[in-house]
């Protein structure tokens, strides 16, 4: 165990995935003032806005069940024949900031409409219990009552309590994005998904108001969330590059080329377009995923979808005519490439 009031999170990474349960409770302890020996479930408690809940669980839900990717059957040469296949993952842990119910609703819904067969629920032991009821309202069953790097490990890496689980996801701080960057070399992860961002692109005669609203809004995230204004003014290519360069999480359109500039932004985690689509309509309720990338990633990588929680799996089928007509490239390419025995599967 680690003793040393000097602490990174590999520390805590290695001491999970060395000590299981043990290391989850002790630095439960250390960092969220908890005392139980062992971890602990998240008990529902107190009154959460069911309707609301419910509301925006639809509307995720309806969102994302359109998104199913279509399977493919094609026959690419006489003989040769391949499907790529969508399925589920079978297992997905979740990370839920302190209290934050709608990022609950934004991960395990979707994870639902895919298919995913286990869904494991981490979040801080402060605001667990709101997480633990929203949990209920949605069928969600496994909540665990731990918060930062330590949560992230006994997901990568299972303890005996919490079995661990193919995929990670969720949004979090410094410490949670640092161990799930730490994991990815050992189970899949969706995004580095945190601190907060917002551009707001303010054209001509835009009302101030509603740009110090946006920005105001992105900043109860935290101290450490990051927020911009760029004006367009004359020069709309300087604006659009600015954009580009910031590959913000979010960017807020507004002014009368709010609608033209949309079309055109590629970097970004999620474009809201015009001044009745403030960011928080996406945070909480338009069904739209709000675990988007943060960071400089959306350059090349989008926020959740149904894909995340899914995997592509091709199946390949050749016929003795089939295989026929490969043999030519598969015997020049293996001499190529010195691969005798490769060559040799090429004549049956």
């Amino acid at each position: 165990m680690v003793t040393s009031e000097q602490f990174t999170i590999e520390d805590i990474v290695a001491d999970v995935r060395a000590h299981g349960d043990e290391a989850v409770a002790q630095w439960s302890q250390r960092l969220d003032a908890t005392t139980a020996a062992t971890p602990e479930r998240a008990r529902a408690y107190g009154d959460v806005p069911t309707a609301a809940i419910l509301a925006a669980a639809d509307s995720v839900a309806r969102w994302h069940r359109a998104q199913r990717p279509s399977d493919v059957v094609l026959e690419v040469t006489p003989g040769v024949t391949l499907e790529r296949r969508w399925v589920p993952l079978r297992s997905v842990g979740i990370y839920v900031p302190s209290g934050l119910v709608s990022s609950l609703i934004m991960t395990a819904i979707p994870a639902r409409e895919a298919g995913v067969e286990r869904i494991v629920v981490c979040t801080p032991p402060r605001g667990a219990q709101a997480v633990a009821a929203t949990a209920a309202l949605l069928g969600i069953e496994e909540v665990w009552a731990i918060g930062g790097a330590q949560a992230i490990a006994a997901m990568a890496y299972g303890t005996a309590s919490i079995p661990r689980v193919d995929k990670i996801v969720g949004p979090g701080g410094g410490a949670v994005n640092g161990a799930k960057l730490l994991v990815s070399r050992d189970v899949a992860i969706d995004l580095p998904a945190g601190p907060s961002e917002v551009v707001v692109v303010a054209d001509q005669d835009v009302d101030e108001t509603l740009i110090e609203q946006e920005l105001a809004a992105q900043m109860e995230h935290g101290p450490d969330s990051r927020a911009y204004v760029v004006r367009v003014g004359s020069d709309l290519e300087a604006a659009l590059a600015r954009v580009e360069e910031l590959a913000p999480e979010h960017v807020a359109l507004l002014g009368p080329r709010a609608e033209s500039l949309a079309r055109r932004i590629r970097n970004a985690g999620a474009v809201f377009v015009g001044p009745f689509a403030p960011v928080p309509a996406g945070d909480y309720a338009t069904g739209g995923n709000h675990v988007l990338p943060t960071g400089g990633w959306a350059r090349s990588t989008g926020g959740l979808g149904l894909e995340t929680f899914m995997k592509a799996l091709t199946i390949q089928r050749v016929s003795e005519e089939g295989l026929a007509r490969l043999a030519p490239t598969i015997e020049a390419l293996a001499d190529l490439e010195g691969m005798p025995m490769h060559k040799a599967t090429a004549r049956r």
